[in-house]
This record gives structure tokens, C-alpha cells and sequence, in this order.
């Protein structure tokens, strides 16, 4: 009965530790208005601050795939809510420690918990794993969709909090997130955390590298985490710019609609799911076809629509071939965990990146002034319409790299 205990303590612990991920991740970009608004700071350095985020989990991924072996990872662990909590009180105090600069602070504090981030994507999942389970895809699926119901209250709380209590306040709200990994420091002290298998020198990850089905692992989760992000960070802006709707409804029913979709999706998986191979497949033909009604529709309603069902149909992609990569690698431990988020993550960099230069340079050229004024839109919307187009080449791409997987396993 103590170690049933211990185990339910452990996967608290664990899922606290995505929400924390959920707020690092998305706080920024709710504040930013609020940030242009009181601090004057431009939107390039208010997006170089997404930027930073991801560049440092990237970071994290790739030291943890080829050291993993030199660090005492129970004490990582224990180390990494920790960090969260430190990077947002530094962020939060950032008017204070620094009046004159304040963007420093914010630079400083999203630097800390992007690392606690970044640690535990490497971790948490490998933890979870380890927890004796009847089906560990289920739980992989529960644990990610505690992420994406997390993105929902993140932007519901803060959407709220600022309407009601002010903008001037949102020092209060950050502080108030800080809350949930303190919480998972808490229970990851009253717990026993299990030894992570990763290899024994560095020579062994490179080893693990020549094979060609780990990259097709890789690939597969890059286009997963390209697939999700994309619509994730674009699908506000697009609601709003391509389709007309308001920028608060693009908000609660952009982003928080979306996140919905994907926490169901997760959520229902993880209580009666099966067959990862076809979900992966079937998840990614579904999200193209997202992509492509949400950029070519006319009717507004049909294009939110179209953009929240995404979140569902990618709901699987990354949670779903990080089971598939472990199962095919079982001795990779962390290595195997490391190099996938840095796969997901990177894509996550990529896929939105790209949209946004897309979009750009379509509405700036003069055939794409040409283009829009053929078809009664203004260059921004034919350029976000493109734009969603190119991200829909990242969910067909995946379905291609799932189908082989599947197919690889069923004929093993």
C-alpha cells in the first residue's frame, strides 16, 4: 500500500511539473500587450522572448541526449520545479530588480524557467514511465493532456485576471503560477524517484544514433511538434487577420479552443485508447485537412472550427511517438526522451518560423498584392492563408512518416 502511495504521490508530482510547463510556456505570450502597454517594449523583443524559451529547452534536450550519463538525475529532478519557481518570482520582480531595464528581468527569469521546461520534457515522461501501469500509453497520453487542459486554465485565469484586476497587476498573477511548482517540489521531496536508464558514456548515444529508425522517430515528432505548434501560436492571429473575428474571441476561442481539442483528444486517449500507429496516421491526415479548410474557407465559423478540430487531430503526435520511440528503443532511457523533445521542440521553432516569414513575403511582394486584390482579400490575409497552406505541409509529411512506422512494426 505505501509504495501504491508513493507511486500516486510520484505521478502528482509529475503532473504538476506539465502544468508548470503549461504556464512557462504560454504566460509570456498572454502579457505581451500588457508588457508593450506599460513598458513600452517593442513586439520584435516581445516575440524574441517565445524565441528564447524555446531555444533554451532546445538547449536542455541536447546537453541531456549526449550527457545525461554525468548528471545525478533524481536530484535533476528535484532540482527542476525548483528553478521554476525562482524564474517566476525573477520574472514577476522584474519592474523591481530592474526599473530601468525591465525587459532584462524578463529575459533573465524566462532563461530560468525555460531550463526547468526543458528538464522536464528530458524527465518527467521517462518517469512516468517507469510507474507499473496496464498500459503505458494511456498514461503518457494522460500526462500530456494535463499540459494542454493547463494551457486552457492558463489563458482562462490570466484572461480573466487581467479584465477583472487590471494589467497593472500582472506581477500578482505570475506570482500566483508559481504556485503549481511549488507544489511539485513539495511532493517530489516526500517521494522516491526511480533510476532513469540512459547510456553509460557519450559514445553509446552516438552508437544509438546510427540507426535509421531512431531519425525516422525524430523526423516524425519534429513534424508532430511542427503540426501542433504552428496552429497553436498562429491560429489567434489568423482567427483575427484572415477571418475577421475579434482579437479577445480569437483568443478564447483561437488558443484556448485549440488547447480544449487537444486536451480532449489526450484525455480520451488516455481512457480508452489503442493502436498508436493508426492514431498517429489517421491524427496527422486529420490535421492536414484541418490546415487546408481553415486557409481556404470563406466562412468564418467553418475556419474556427477548422482551427480548434486541429488541436484534436494533433492531440497524439507527440506524446503518441514518444511511446512509439521508447518501445522501439527501450535501452535508450533518457537519450532516447532527450532526443525526441529536441525533435518536438524543434519543430515547434521551425513550423510557426516559417509561417511567419510565409506570410510576410507574400504580403509584401507585388504579386502577392496582385494576388490578393484578384481575390477581393488584403495582402495580409492572402498572406496568412498561404502561410497556414505551408503548415499544412507538416501534418501531411508526418502522415507519411507514421504510416512507414506503422507499417515497420506491424511487419517486424
Amino acid at each position: 500500500m505505501k509504495l501504491i502511495a508513493s507511486h500516486r504521490r510520484l505521478k502528482i508530482a509529475c503532473y504538476t511539473s506539465s502544468l508548470s510547463m503549461s504556464v512557462v510556456g504560454n504566460l509570456s505570450p498572454v502579457l505581451f500587450l500588457t508588457f508593450r502597454s506599460l513598458y513600452g517594449i517593442s513586439y520584435s523583443l516581445l516575440g524574441l522572448l517565445v524565441l528564447i524559451n524555446f531555444v533554451t529547452q532546445l538547449g536542455i534536450d541536447l546537453i541531456f541526449s549526449f550527457f545525461s550519463h554525468k548528471f545525478n538525475i533524481p536530484r535533476v529532478i528535484r532540482i527542476m520545479p525548483c528553478l521554476t519557481v525562482l524564474g517566476l518570482l525573477i520574472y514577476a520582480l522584474s519592474p523591481v530588480l530592474f526599473p530601468d531595464v525591465v525587459y532584462l528581468g524578463l529575459v533573465i527569469g524566462t532563461v530560468i524557467f525555460s531550463m526547468a521546461a526543458g528538464l522536464g520534457e528530458v524527465l518527467i515522461s521517462p518517469v512516468i514511465a517507469t510507474i507499473p501501469a496496464p498500459d503505458p500509453e494511456r498514461e503518457m497520453s494522460k500526462l500530456h493532456s494535463v499540459y494542454a487542459w493547463g494551457v486552457v486554465g492558463v489563458i482562462i485565469v490570466s484572461t480573466l485576471f487581467l479584465f477583472f484586476v487590471g494589467s497593472e497587476a500582472w506581477q500578482l498573477l505570475a506570482t500566483l503560477f508559481a504556485v503549481i511548482p511549488l507544489s511539485s517540489v513539495l511532493l517530489f521531496c516526500t517521494v522516491e524517484i526511480p533510476a532513469l536508464e540512459s547510456p553509460e558514456r557519450t559514445s553509446g548515444a552516438l552508437d544509438l544514433l546510427k540507426n535509421r529508425s531512431i531519425w525516422l522517430c525524430i523526423f516524425a515528432i519534429f513534424f508532430g511538434g511542427a503540426a501542433e505548434c504552428t496552429m497553436a501560436q498562429w491560429c489567434s492571429g489568423f482567427i483575427e487577420g484572415a477571418l475577421g473575428i475579434p482579437k479577445l474571441w480569437g483568443d478564447l476561442f483561437g488558443v484556448a479552443l485549440f488547447s480544449l481539442m487537444l486536451g480532449l483528444g489526450r484525455t480520451i486517449y488516455g481512457k480508452i485508447g489503442s493502436h498508436i500507429g493508426r492514431v498517429l496516421f489517421f491524427g496527422s491526415l486529420g490535421a492536414a485537412l484541418c490546415y487546408g479548410v481553415a486557409a481556404t474557407v470563406g466562412v468564418p465559423v467553418i475556419g474556427l472550427i477548422a482551427c480548434a478540430l486541429t488541436g484534436f487531430c494533433t492531440s497524439m503526435l507527440w506524446p503518441g511517438n514518444l511511446v512509439v520511440a521508447a518501445e522501439r528503443f527501450p535501452a535508450g532511457g533518457v537519450f532516447i526522451y532527450a532526443m525526441m523533445a529536441a525533435g518536438g521542440d524543434l519543430g515547434a521553432s521551425v513550423g510557426p518560423q516559417l509561417v511567419g516569414v510565409v506570410t510576410d513575403v507574400t504580403s509584401s511582394v507585388p504579386w502577392g498584392q496582385e494576388l490578393a486584390a484578384s481575390l477581393s482579400l488584403t495582402p495580409e490575409q492572402l498572406g496568412l492563408k498561404l502561410g497556414m497552406l505551408v503548415g499544412m505541409l507538416f501534418p501531411l509529411l508526418g502522415a507519411i512518416l507514421a504510416y512507414r512506422l506503422w507499417r515497420g512494426k506491424k511487419t517486424k
